[in-house]
């Protein structure tokens, strides 16, 4: 029996690890000492209540014999995956639910999705980016090139018509920078893909932070994105089910690669591997598109966009170069007097007391900045805020 070496090619530890390894040697050296966290992006407000009681309403179901559920479609169940589709017309974009499928998150079908392309595809990759891009192509062996995110181009790195790529990512807003794509840079990937016959792999899990009309939310409300993309959103952000887990991906029928319908494949792969997301919690994700559902999930996206505000007011007011938290909950800032991402985090943490996430966690474009997150309640956001302008 031999492992697979290319889980060997993987980096020691997962960036969010080393950091709550280092908040942990912290906490333990000075104990008593609050630790204001502005790291990691999970959410701190609870579900909404059309959610809660969507899901009791399920639970109860789930206890009677004329009502009960067992396994359920793999793709997801229709009123779930009508509902999604129903959003989409609401964009004026034309999702058919039978290219709709229901996952445990988007973090899940991202990696999962390599099941079904070839392993010598070449990956293009943004950096600075969402760490899981790069580790689930080092897993599966590709090779990977990378497309340089930096000031100059507001880190929206844009096509390179000199180089060939076979799998492109995209995440707008972006993980961790905060900056989105308008409607004329994602045309030039879409229509670069085409000519390529690449597939844009575009994760829109932060699509609900984004106020700007002008801006799209959706890789499909650009004309050719059905031959070219697929596309993975979440609800984790989008109605705080980070611990819950419901999400999904879109792929279209026209999607077609050495004659295979991709949908047809993933079809097939979902229903080997994936026994579909319980009942219970799809119940409280088709509740996220009721008409009280969107109205109280949006409170709790403007409370969190509110934090946003505050820490991208501060930093103006410091002078502190910064992009985001406008259109996403995330701040991207350039760490004060040349500090590197990791030097500045041991400073935040071990003067301010305050928890971000290093730059270069997110590739080698990223060290020299720091992201903040607007997840936090309000108290914390403020206080952190306040401690990092004194010590920045």
């Amino acid at each position: 029996m031999k492992i697979n070496g290319n889980f060997l090619n993987l980096k020691d530890s997962y960036l969010f690890s080393t950091v709550a390894k280092k908040i942990k040697e912290f906490q333990s050296a000075n104990p008593g000492v609050k630790v204001y966290r502005l790291g990691i992006g999970d959410v701190t407000l609870p579900l909404v209540p059309a959610v809660i009681e969507a899901m009791h309403k399920a639970v109860d179901e789930m206890g009677r014999k004329e009502t009960f559920r067992g396994y359920g479609p793999e793709q997801g169940h229709d009123f779930l995956r009508d509902a999604i589709a129903n959003y989409y017309a609401d964009k004026k974009v034309k999702i058919s639910s039978d290219e709709i499928f229901i996952s445990d998150g988007a973090k899940s079908d991202l990696g999962n999705i390599l099941d079904i392309l070839d392993p010598s595809d070449k990956v293009l990759i943004p950096d600075p980016v969402y760490p899981a891009y790069v580790d689930t192509n080092i897993m599966a062996g590709r090779k990977i090139d990378t497309a340089l995110g930096n000031q100059a181009n507001s880190f929206k790195p844009m096509p390179d018509e000199n180089y060939k790529a076979d799998i492109i990512y995209i995440c707008s807003p972006n993980n961790p920078t905060g900056s989105v794509y308008n409607y004329e840079e994602l045309k030039a990937w879409v229509d670069y893909a085409n000519r390529q016959k690449a597939l844009i792999i575009f994760d829109c899990a932060y699509e609900a932070f984004v106020g700007d009309e002008s801006l799209p939310t959706s890789i499909f409300q650009i004309e050719g994105a059905r031959t070219c993309a697929i596309e993975f959103c979440s609800f984790s952000k989008t109605a705080g089910f980070t611990g819950t887990r419901c999400g999904y991906t879109v792929v279209p029928q026209e999607l077609v690669f050495d004659g295979v319908k991709v949908n047809s494949l993933w079809n097939r792969r979902q229903c080997t591997k994936f026994n579909g997301v319980p009942y219970i919690v799809q119940r409280g994700a088709e509740a996220v598109f009721s008409k009280e559902g969107n109205r109280q999930i949006r409170e709790n996206i403007a409370y969190y966009k509110e934090n946003a505000r505050i820490i991208h007011e501060a930093l103006e007011k410091k002078g502190i170069w910064h992009i985001g938290g406008v259109n996403s909950p995330y701040i991207w800032l350039k760490c004060p007097d040349g500090m590197t991402s990791w030097e500045y985090f041991d400073h935040l943490l071990t003067k301010a007391h305050v928890v971000g996430t290093p730059g270069a966690g997110f590739g080698e474009m990223g060290e020299g900045y720091f992201r903040l997150t607007a997840f936090g309640d309000r108290e914390t956001t403020q206080e952190a805020v306040k401690r990092i302008l004194e010590f920045s």
